[in-house]
């Protein structure tokens, strides 16, 4: 059973989690702090009473826009501890994701809070916890890859997907109609998708083929047009690329 800290300046927001927080059965305890002050004082008597003691907490579920202490600026003094909480994101807003990756958040979710999605991130913490056995998920849809944006689940279609920018743990899927954000490894999305033509350009960069326009050389430097937007095709990769552009139908 988890030992979960919740923590938001806005009051109706932090009721919310927390409500959400006590009815998951492996929550044993929420409790909530109104800013990251409240949060850190709280903390370190979990870590004085120790990983097995009565104030321990295993996880927490911060908010990131706060006023004084932020919920970045409490993650990264907590990496600094010998033995933190799990950290868990639960925010409004989809732009610090490349940040709280990298300060090893377990997850991050998107505000208005949902039930489901909450429970996936209750889920991961309890597995790096060894809480509870590992659920099995059934197999993802191939032609679609789902993504969030203010707390709803949207479903994209891969053959709509121009190109796919690394970021840090994230990947940033591009579309002509904008961009998403996911929290998969680009090394991971160039296996998944290599049998439907997407090919690595660059350490960056993923690219579907059927959407290059343009093969460009200048001064030696190659890149692609990829709707409107140009793209560096890296040394390594240019004899793959344009290979496979002769040989594309």
């Amino acid at each position: 059973m988890l030992r979960a800290l919740a923590v938001d300046d806005e009051r109706p927001s932090l009721e919310e989690l927390l409500y959400l927080l006590q009815a998951d059965p492996r929550i044993g305890s929420a409790e909530g702090a109104g800013d990251a002050t409240e949060a850190l004082r709280r903390i370190n008597r979990a870590l004085e009473s120790g990983p097995g003691g009565p104030e321990a907490i295993d996880v927490v579920f911060l908010d990131i826009q706060m006023p004084g202490l932020d919920g970045l600026d409490l993650a990264r003094l907590l990496t600094g501890f010998a033995r933190p909480p799990l950290v868990v994101f639960v925010t409004a807003h989809e732009d610090f994701a490349v940040q709280a990756f990298d300060l090893k958040a377990v997850d991050y979710v998107l505000k208005p809070v949902r039930k489901e999605r909450l429970a996936e991130a209750v889920r991961r913490a309890a597995e790096l916890r060894g809480a509870t056995p590992r659920i099995p998920v059934s197999e993802p849809d191939p032609d679609h890859i789902p993504v969030e944006l203010g707390g709803v689940t949207r479903f994209v279609a891969v053959d709509d997907i121009t190109h796919v920018e690394a970021q840090g743990d994230y990947a940033r899927l591009h579309t002509d109609k904008g961009s998403h954000l996911v929290r998969i490894p680009l090394s991971t999305l160039e296996e998944r998708w290599r049998s439907r033509g997407f090919v690595r350009i660059h350490r960056r960069h993923l690219v579907a083929l059927r959407h290059i326009g343009e093969l460009r050389l200048d001064a030696g430097t190659v890149s692609v047009l990829v709707g409107s937007e140009e793209l560096q095709v890296s040394r390594r990769h240019t004899r793959e690329l344009r290979e496979l552009l002769m040989r594309r139908p």
